[in-house]
Order: structure tokens, then sequence, then C-alpha cells
């Protein structure tokens, strides 16, 4: 006779990235940026001013060089890039948080967990910046042929205007989404995580990805905000980069304590 040995059932497992989020924490967040953004003011305001002034420089330089046909997906491309640009923001937060006196040096040498991880980090998102800029080139090519950018006065007669020029919008704005989804998930909190960790570049990225998808609707919103924000900006010729840029930095900070990987969950 054989006994067949008892199977008990596997346990229940707690998922360790989803958090208990509402729809309100975004504005929270922009909320509490706002206060550090106001404490010690003028070191946000510099901070916000030395992006508007490497803004304004590209894109008079691309203009200048008659490159303006990279300057939309350049504008795109900030937008993968700019969690990277924030680091002394999020230190600032970090500071005003735990307590610790703030100073002019901690917003532009700073000394993070991770070290050499949160310049890796940049390099890719950088890298990832370049091939979309590369994708937007080679979608207008594949629609309008070798024909010549005609320049920032005639490009919205020429896309809203024509067959070919609306299908180039809805293929650029599918791929263009895959993009900033994907640079969204990878970035949202990995930057803010090795400033204030020591871990590596591809587990903060990984974890961020993870956090983005088990908190989706209410970090939808958050990318939401961000976007009509940074939109904003380009609305006042990047002006508005001075306030906002600096709000949003000091926002995702308190954004990523919010869901921040050691906070354990209790089970249900």
């Amino acid at each position: 006779m054989t006994i067949l040995p008892s199977v008990a059932p596997p346990l229940p497992t707690v998922n360790k990235w989803a958090r208990p989020l509402t729809m309100a924490d975004p504005v929270k967040w922009l909320a509490q940026g706002w206060s550090d953004f106001k404490t010690q003011m003028p070191m946000s305001l510099a901070y916000g001013v030395l992006i508007l002034a490497i803004s304004l420089t590209l894109v008079s330089g691309l203009i200048a060089l008659k490159r303006d046909y990279i300057l939309f997906p350049m504008f795109a491309g900030f937008m993968v890039i700019g969690p990277i640009l924030a680091v002394g923001l999020y230190e600032k937060s970090r500071r005003i948080e735990e307590g610790l006196p703030v100073r002019w040096e901690n917003l532009f040498f700073v000394r993070p967990r991770s070290g050499g991880q949160i310049l890796f980090t940049g390099v890719l998102l950088c890298l990832l910046m370049i091939v979309w800029i590369r994708a937007a080139v080679l979608i207008y090519a594949l629609f309008f042929g070798m024909v010549a950018f005609p320049g920032l006065d005639h490009i919205a007669s020429m896309l809203f205007t024509t067959v070919t020029g609306w299908a180039m919008l809805i293929v650029g704005t599918l791929v263009g989404g895959l993009f900033a989804a994907f640079s969204f998930a990878i970035s949202a909190f990995s930057i803010p995580m090795l400033l204030d960790q020591r871990t590596d570049a591809f587990t903060a990225m990984g974890s961020s990805m993870a956090l983005v998808w088990y908190n989706l609707r209410v970090l939808l919103m958050w990318a939401a905000i961000v976007l009509a924000l940074f939109l904003a900006s380009l609305a006042t010729g990047m002006l508005g980069l001075v306030v906002i840029y600096p709000l949003l930095g000091h926002a995702t900070w308190h954004a990523y304590r919010a869901v921040q990987p050691e906070a354990e969950v209790p089970a249900e």
C-alpha cells in the first residue's frame, strides 16, 4: 500500500509593491513639494534658473545650427532625463525631511548613497533619449521621405492639413507614448532611490517599474500632472521651468517616500 504525502496549499503571499495610495496623493505630493520649494526658496529658484538657462542654450544652438527639426523630440526627451537633472532638489528635500542644514553646495555637489550607480543610470536615460530622438527622425523620413524640415513656421500646416501629416502624428504619438511610458516607469523613483539607498542601477529601475505597475491608477494621475505642468512651462516659452521644475523635483521626492520599497504593507 502506497502512502501519498499530504500536500499543504501554498500560503498567500503579500504583494510587496502595492501601496495604499489614493487619487488625492499626487496633489498631496505637490503640496509637500511646494512647502520644500518655499523653504530657502532662493536655492530652488536658482536651480530652476540653471535648468532654464541650459534649456534655452540648447534650443538656441539647435536653431542656429538649423537643426530645429530635433526640437520636438528634444522636448519629449527632456521628460526622460528630467529626473536625473533634479538630483539636487531631491537632496534638498531629503535634508529638510531629516532636519539637516541645507547649503548651496548640497544642491550642486550631491553625494548619493549608491555612489556612481546614479551616474550610470543617468547615462542609460541619456541613451534612451537619443534613441527616441533618432526614432522621431526616422518616423518623419518614413512619411515625408528625404524632404527638408519646413521650419517651425510651416510645420503646423504640414502636419494638420495633410493626410500624411495626420498619419505621422498618430504613429509618432503611439511610438512616443511607448517611450514615455517606459522612461517614466524606470525613472519615476529610481533616481531618488539611488540617492537614498545603497543599491545598483538595475535594481532601482526594476523597483521603480514594479512600483509604477502595481500602483498604476494613482501613478498615471501623477504622470498626467507632471506632463500638464511641463506643457505649461513650454507655453510660457520655458520661463515656467524656473518654478515648475523645482516644484516637481521636490514633489517627486515625496512621491518616492510614499512608495519606497522598505515600507512594508501589512497583510489583510
